[in-house]
């Protein structure tokens, strides 16, 4: 058989996947974090050396254990990590929580965090979003608009919450 199909050595365990550049953010960009989603990324990436350490299973889903300790660790190095419990919630900042009401009455709960830490069912969406960058220093009582898929959408903000969600 030809060497160009062969692999010079076939015990070497296979190459990770290259993982994904840090974030979606631009070169430059600050990787913002929440103190609670720093917890979280800390307390996974003990779970997961703790797995290792003791032999447990390899596989997390589509992932391997190794890659998402180290997207975890590459998350924690460049992490900015921003509190919120002591700041006064009179205009939205990152980190914090958004009441909002739409023009035909629905309200929705948004929380403020950084492109790590998205999570659309929890409501945490990623200070770079268009919805975000909208609320972005807002007050109680301003009305902003942004650009969605689906078109402009006009929101109301009703209440700011710095304090993270339980």
């Amino acid at each position: 058989m030809s060497k160009a199909f062969t692999r010079e050595d076939d015990d070497a365990p296979e190459p990770l996947a290259p993982l994904r550049a840090s974030s979606a953010l631009p070169p430059g960009a600050k990787n913002y974090v929440t103190a609670d989603g720093a917890e979280r990324f800390c307390a996974e990436l003990a779970r997961l050396i703790e797995q290792r350490a003791a032999g447990g299973k390899a596989e997390d889903g589509s992932r391997t254990r190794e890659q998402r300790i180290a997207e975890l660790q590459g998350i924690l190095a460049t992490a900015d990590v921003i509190e919120t419990e002591n700041v006064t919630a009179d205009q939205v900042r990152f980190g914090m929580t958004v009441t909002v009401r739409e023009t035909d009455g629905d309200g929705m709960r948004y929380r403020i965090v950084g492109v790590d830490e998205v999570d659309f069912e929890r409501g945490r969406v990623s200070w770079r979003s268009p919805l975000a960058r909208a609320l972005m220093n807002a007050r109680v009582g301003e009305r902003v608009a942004f650009q969605s898929p689906a078109g402009e959408r006009r929101l109301e903000v009703v209440a700011i919450d710095s304090a993270p969600p339980a």
